[in-house]
């Protein structure tokens, strides 16, 4: 069944890092399908409001979390559960990008570095995957969407950690896939490029603005909304076949076979 009018009526859908860019985007699509939606934020309270007044009506919440802290995801998830019953999808996007020069960044720096992206990026999701899985075990089923990146695949030299832990996520999904399909829970990465969002507005805006876009043939970088699309299209039915899957989304700015 693709996504229509309803197509997510009585589903409830959590989102991690739903206050702005991609997260965002996300929300409001799965709102007009009738989805109620958990909008989960860490520190912009303002930017979280701002998504949640701008869904379609319905019973939506709003949830501060810090992704990096395991017991603070508990409590989070047990909130949820408490208030709306189970969670029938979860939508994996809370991260960080951050850069560095390996070349002259000191020891505590790099520390830091992997640190703030493997518990982020990688640890945070796992963390709240495992809590929301166990729900979804009792109540039958689910869908898990990782956002993931290319980055994964191409490599980060500005930003090593960020790549492996979008690695680490993708191993992390299709891992689960295997582990989860009889339970009917079903698990997918999307693999964006550039996105226009709050973490690329620095870069899009300086001389290295041009080279991006050119990356792809398009050139340009994608819209959130794009992104959206393709994660409402995974938790519909129908996709369930696709369990596993690390789907690219980059306007063909790179390719792999």
């Amino acid at each position: 069944m693709i996504a229509s009018e309803n197509n997510f009526k009585n589903k409830t859908v959590l989102i991690s890092g739903a206050s702005r860019g991609v997260g965002r985007a996300t929300a409001i699509h799965f709102a007009k399908l009738g989805a109620r939606v958990i909008v989960h934020y860490n520190n912009n309270h303002l930017k979280a409001e701002k998504t949640l007044n701008e869904l379609d009506a319905g019973s939506h919440l709003i949830k501060k979390c810090d992704i990096k802290d395991p017991e603070a995801i508990r409590e989070m998830v047990e909130e949820i559960i408490e208030q709306t019953g189970k969670i029938d999808v979860l939508v994996n996007n809370a991260g960080i990008y951050e850069e560095i020069d390996i070349k002259t960044i000191d020891y505590k720096g790099w520390q830091d570095h992997w640190n703030d992206n493997i518990q982020t990026n990688l640890l945070g999701a796992a963390n709240l995957s495992f809590f929301v899985i166990k729900n979804m075990i009792k109540s039958g089923g689910g869908k898990i969407i990782n956002v993931s990146s290319r980055g994964a695949f191409r490599g980060e030299p500005t930003s090593p950690a960020y790549g492996a832990s979008k690695a680490g996520m993708n191993s992390m999904g299709q891992s689960m896939a295997k582990a989860l399909a009889k339970a009917q829970i079903y698990v997918y990465n999307v693999a964006p490029g550039y996105v226009e969002t709050d973490m690329v507005t620095e870069i899009m805006a300086s001389e290295a603005g041009e080279e991006v876009k050119a990356q792809s043939p398009l050139n340009r970088i994608s819209k959130p909304e794009e992104i959206a699309n393709l994660i409402v299209f995974l938790a519909s039915e129908g996709t369930e076949y696709m369990t596993g899957g690390i789907i690219d989304i980059n306007g063909a700015s790179y390719l792999r076979s």
